[in-house]
């Protein structure tokens, strides 16, 4: 059998899907004809297919590299239930056990062994390697071999050893953000032979973000979950001392929700981590320190707490709802009072070089919440994606737009300042300075350095100084500021702010985010899979009570999108789930008689629901 038509093959009745998503084919092929292969494919996208397909497809070992014991479990413990002979070697299994999976891997049982990078590294694991006919090496989460990534693991670096150890083999690198510069990285250090790079597109058209002006936080954290009892959500807070605060608020509303952090002792994560997984816990308030390796695909919304410190990191971490494809919900809690915290512990950092980049990132991210442009446009243009639409009806500024003001006046007052201020003094400065001399402070600084006696001084006594900082921050976004690269981040006026100066040309601003309103009716997003909602919360009581049997996770049964599926077709015998999404052989085999009886029987005393297909 071909490969390309053997793929399709594996695909459908290994893992029960008719088709590919964006670039898996692809990937599959090229890894399948010896070629190294560079792949970004965003969060939920299918990166885990790219690698196991062709482990399927082309016999012998694929090393996985993976830095997480938790995703090594839940992707084997996956792989087992759809019937592939998969293992993985970490600290977590003990002596005996450890010695059995060896025993397996040299008489070549296993297909896929998902590893640690530095196990590859032990004594004796070169002869490991050589023995067990290893024909493609798969690195995952490759963002961590570059320092310029969210997650450096110097650990990642000595993977390059390998190249020289199994000449032969392709290596394919994956991973779900990185900029241009992290992509170079990740080919230089992993020394990738001339790959075939793929990357997909960042856009996650069932996600909807949306920012609001915190206000209250506990309160806005539950009315939100209130809508939404029976989903599973993350909330990502700054500091462990929120994360316990806003669980505890939770509970003790009667919200299923756990805290998750460094703070707590291992056991007590892994327990909380569990439970979250396990569908036990409904909400899991965390740190930063909770979510890569969180193969969950039902969380259906993100809430950020706090403003996150860069937006490759809120990127990813939004990207963890809606992995399945069904509709997500990201909602970001934005204050001033959120950039003052940040830049106070930015000001700690010693290393200069890393404090600028700091800087500038939290600069993104302040761009991001306070823009009225789309949501998506912004996210998408940070990794150097354009987005073609106008309007992606998705997100808070695109379903409401906000008001805009003849901002002309206000606009020439603050530039005028920066200009005065240079040509008075010969040197640039800070936005807060700015503020103080448009609204006439009385400081030190001011006084040393004659600000006081500027014609701008106090010009801008109608502005609050929060509401100043707003116009300052949308003047940088417009291209009229530029803030200048270094320790003090002085403001300087660029060649469109000097013209704005010279013709007093008319500027329009936004007016500032108000506290949201009753929502009007959502229209229906991407990823919406109608069904009988009350057959499919039957389904997935099911389903909880065979996973629980098994010690797995709910979704290694099946997937919220199957479930959906199945209370949607209404399938009474197992022949009627041919075509479900999800349902390969072995779990149809196993499950598919249970999840009919249960259909068969609601429908004893419910009529179907049509859906217009």
């Amino acid at each position: 059998m071909p490969a390309a038509t053997e793929l399709d093959f594996v695909l459908k009745r290994t893992f029960g899907y008719g088709t590919f998503r964006p670039l898996q084919r692809e990937i599959c092929e090229t890894s399948l004809a010896g070629r190294d292969v560079f792949a970004l494919l965003p969060t939920g996208g299918g990166k885990s297919l790219c690698f196991q397909l062709p482990a399927l497809v082309r016999g012998g070992l694929t090393v996985v590299v993976s830095p997480l014991i938790a995703l090594m479990k839940d992707q084997v413990d996956q792989l087992q239930a759809s019937g592939v002979a998969a293992t993985f070697l970490n600290s977590s299994l003990d002596a005996d056990e450890a010695r059995a999976r060896l025993r397996g891997l040299h008489r070549h049982e296993f297909r896929l062994l998902y590893v640690a990078p530095e196990r590859l590294m032990l004594e004796g694991w070169a002869e490991n390697l050589k023995a067990w006919n290893v024909t493609c090496l798969a690195i995952d989460e490759a963002h961590c071999v570059s320092e310029w990534g969210h997650d450096f693991r110097p650990e990642y670096r000595q993977l390059a050893k390998l190249r020289a150890l199994l000449p032969d083999i392709p290596v394919m690198a994956l991973t779900a953000t990185a900029t241009a510069r992290v992509r170079d990285d990740i080919v230089s250090h992993l020394k990738l032979r001339e790959p075939e790079i793929f990357v997909a597109s960042f856009n996650r058209p069932n996600l909807t973000y949306r920012v609001v002006p915190k206000d209250e936080p506990l309160k806005q954290v539950i009315d939100f979950v209130r809508k939404r009892e029976t989903e599973s959500g993350i909330i990502y807070c700054a500091s462990r001392a929120a994360a316990e605060r806003v669980a505890e608020g939770l509970a003790g509303r009667g919200f299923s929700a756990k805290a998750y952090h460094a703070g707590l002792d291992a056991a007590e994560r892994a327990r909380n981590q569990e439970a979250f997984l396990r569908d036990d816990t409904r909400i899991i308030c965390a740190t930063i320190a909770f979510g890569m390796g969180i193969n969950k695909p039902n969380v259906r919304w993100v809430i950020h707490h706090d403003l996150p410190k860069n937006i490759e990191g809120y990127y990813q971490e939004t990207g963890r709802a809606g992995r399945d494809g069904l509709p997500g919900d990201c909602l970001l809690l934005f204050s001033a009072g959120d950039i003052a915290k940040q830049t106070h512990f930015l000001d700690e950092i010693t290393d200069e070089k890393e404090q600028q980049i700091a800087r500038a990132q939290l600069r993104q991210i302040v761009h991001y919440a306070e823009s009225a442009g789309c949501r998506r446009a912004e996210l998408l243009a940070y990794f150097g994606e354009t987005y073609p639409l106008d309007n992606c009806a998705a997100c808070d500024n695109c379903s409401e737009p906000r008001e805009t003001y003849d901002g002309t006046i206000v606009a020439q007052k603050f530039l005028s300042c920066i200009y005065r201020i240079a040509q008075n003094s010969r040197f640039s400065v800070g936005l807060n300075h700015l503020i103080e001399v448009l609204t006439g402070a009385d400081t030190e600084k001011i006084r040393r350095w004659g600000h006081d006696r500027l014609t701008t001084y106090g010009i801008g006594g109608e502005l609050s100084r929060p509401q100043w900082a707003a116009v300052g921050r949308e003047l940088m976004r417009l291209g009229y500021v530029a803030v200048a690269e270094g320790e003090f981040a002085t403001l300087e006026l660029t060649e469109a702010g000097m013209d704005v100066l010279r013709t007093r040309k008319p500027v329009t601003l936004t007016k500032p985010m108000d506290l949201p309103k009753a929502r009007r009716t959502a229209a229906r997003r991407e990823g919406d899979i109608a069904c009988d909602e009350i057959l499919f919360a039957k389904l997935r009581t099911l389903r909880k009570q065979l996973a629980d049997e098994r010690r797995v996770p709910a979704y290694i049964v099946f997937g919220d999108n199957t479930l959906r599926a199945m209370a949607r077709t209404y399938p009474e015998t197992v022949d009627q789930m041919e075509g479900i999404p999800g349902m390969g052989e072995k779990k149809r085999a196993e499950f598919g008689e249970a999840f009919a009886a249960a259909v068969a029987d609601y429908l004893r005393n419910n009529s179907r629901l049509s859906f217009g297909d």
